[in-house]
């Protein structure tokens, strides 16, 4: 997994990082879920690419139900978009780097 995804471990770590940044892309996922592992060398590259001016995180729903709830996850992978601390955008299932891309060039231009 790229360096710079932040693995939320906590609804406090995951508030804290919305609060705390200016953009955060997250996607919520779980590790039986192959959608989610298909996705996830795309979140790298887009990781990567915005690396500096936007924060990523995944969040895996198992372990974090709360967050899950709050967000109204119903399907996996869930990339949700937080601009200034409230919710942007989403995205639902496989997508092509180009997909998040202009959501994330969207909400930051």
């Amino acid at each position: 997994m790229a360096e710079n995804i932040k693995i939320i471990n906590s609804t406090q770590e995951f508030d804290d990082m919305i609060k705390q940044n200016r953009y955060v892309l997250a996607e919520f996922w779980a590790e039986w879920c192959t959608p989610c592992r298909m996705v996830a060398p795309v979140i790298e590259k887009v990781a990567e690419q915005y690396s500096g001016k936007i924060n990523v995180a995944k969040v895996d729903i198992d372990e974090q139900q709360e967050l899950a709830i709050r967000y109204g996850i119903q399907t996996i992978p869930t990339i949700i978009f937080f601009k200034e601390g409230k919710f942007a955008s989403k995205e639902i299932g496989v997508k092509p780097l180009a997909s998040f891309a202009r959501m994330i060039d969207s909400n930051i231009a």
